[in-house]
This record gives C-alpha cells, structure tokens and sequence, in this order.
C-alpha cells in the first residue's frame, strides 16, 4: 500500500486532464445509469479494499463537520460543543468547519482506526462518494479524491472503461 501511495499523486496527475475532458463531456451526455454503474463500481472496488490498509484520507485532509456533526461527536466526547469546537475545528476559507490539525486527531496512526468511528462526521462515513446518488454533481470532488485515495483513482480508471465516451467523429456518405 506504501508504493501505492507513493505513486498515486503522480497517476492523478498525468489523468487529470483526461479525467476533467471525460466529466465534462459525461456531463453533457449522462447516461440514466450513471448511479448504478458507480454503485456497481464502488461496490467491486471496496469488496477488495480495506481502508484500514490506507487512512490516507485521515491522514491528509478533513472532512466538513456540520452542526449535527458536532454535536453528536461531543456528546459522544462528553464535551460541550463549544469546547469541542474550540479544541478541534476551525472555520476554512469556504467558511466550513474542519479539523485544525492534520492528521486527524482521532486516528490512532498504528493501525488506522478511528476514535469516533461511530459518531464520524457524515463526511467521512460518505468518503469517497463514489456511490453517491447524483454523482454527476460532484465530479470535481471525485477528481480531488483521485490524488488522495487508491479506491477513487481505481474507480474512476474502471468508470472509463466501462463507460467509454465516443469521441465525435464526422460521418461521410459514400
């Protein structure tokens, strides 16, 4: 997994481009099963991943607390909000709440489990929302997850292999 990881900001990069014409062009011809093959994609993926290989989302980036968030994780904590708010998050520039520190301050690094894996932020028990409805809208954030998780680039390589756009090709008579 180590040289995985190693590899995959690389390999995100040199698809990037690719990956951004194939959304677009997606985006103008979505196909009505577009949810279903993500799920069938998703579903194949993780059946042969376990993120506790990896952790590199905990480990690099943060996910957005809402309000419902926070508050049932510093219930969970045994914290008041404000306290919990004050120890662990800070306003982005998005305006989001998110961690102020990475990696996550409820990763245990040893073995990449989560403290608060029960009460976990929506976010993080939705990553990499490869299989959410609607996917079409957030093929920007799809392409992100591409440089930050294995499962996302792999899915998004097989997406374009089982959804290949024709390129548009002008047609002569004979």
């Amino acid at each position: 997994m180590e040289k995985r990881l190693e590899q995959l900001p690389k390999l995100a990069e040199e698809a990037l481009q690719e990956n951004r014409k194939y959304f677009a062009n997606l985006k103008k011809r979505t196909p009505k099963n577009l949810d279903y093959v993500m799920q069938e994609l998703h579903d194949a993926e993780f059946a042969k991943t376990d993120c506790l290989d990896c952790g590199n989302c905990c480990k690099t980036t943060s996910p957005i607390f809402t309000d419902k968030d926070t508050e049932r994780i510093s219930k969970h904590l045994k914290m008041k909000v404000v306290d919990f708010t004050n120890t662990y998050l800070q306003r982005d520039e998005d305006n989001f709440m998110v961690l102020k520190s990475s990696p996550c301050s409820f990763l245990d690094e040893s073995d990449n489990t989560c403290f608060i894996y029960d009460v976990r932020p929506k976010a993080c028990a939705e990553y990499p929302h490869t299989n959410r409805r609607k996917f079409i809208g957030i093929t920007d954030l799809t392409i992100a997850n591409t440089f930050i998780c294995p499962a996302t680039y792999s899915i998004v390589e097989n997406l374009k292999k089982v959804l290949p756009l024709k390129s548009k090709t002008k047609k002569t008579r004979s």
